[in-house]
């Protein structure tokens, strides 16, 4: 079951309803991607259309992969830094894998198509990443050639009393 992934891909409604979709049901599952369940397609909204935005103003890159059917399955946007200072390396954002995908190997093919793109943008040297802590997933992102750089204790408030870790991570290319 391969995913199929796409750089750039024309932004329209049948994609952006699939990106909706699949961004609603990774934080339903749990997943650290800026909300805690329960969420509805409307709570998501404005978090993909200020990424949309960013997408169009050129300052982020779109990366979606789609299942065997064709369906939104993954997505993972990439933000160049505006610091003259720090050109040479880009951000990762919203790295989401639909959960009845996962263990499918889909998070390893995302994950391996970002960094054929990040190579592919002139004078990129590096790609960070962060990540919630409490959920395992900068474990993946380890296998994946990711390094741990940071960690800023507690920084991250999913619940009162519930306070994680936001674990910086780095892969230089």
């Amino acid at each position: 079951m391969a995913l199929t992934c796409e750089l750039d891909p024309v932004i329209d409604d049948e994609l952006t309803d699939g990106i909706l979709a699949l961004w609603t049901d990774v934080s339903n599952a749990g997943g650290a991607v800026g909300f805690v369940p329960p969420v509805g397609v409307e709570d998501v909204r404005p978090d993909l259309e200020q990424s949309v935005a960013a997408v169009h103003a050129g300052q982020r890159r779109l990366l979606v992969g789609r299942d065997e059917e064709g369906k939104v399955a993954a997505t993972a946007f990439l933000a160049y830094n505006s610091h003259r200072l720090m050109t040479h390396w880009i951000w990762l954002y919203t790295v989401m894998v639909h959960p009845g995908h996962q263990g499918k190997g889909h998070g390893r093919s995302l994950m391996a198509a970002v960094e054929e793109a990040a190579r592919g943008f002139h004078g990129i040297e590096a790609i960070r990443l962060t990540c919630r802590g409490g959920t395992g997933v900068d474990l993946f992102y380890g296998t994946c050639g990711y390094k741990e750089v940071g960690r800023i204790p507690d920084a991250i408030r999913v619940a009162p009393g519930d306070d994680r870790d936001d674990i910086i991570m780095l892969l230089t290319l």
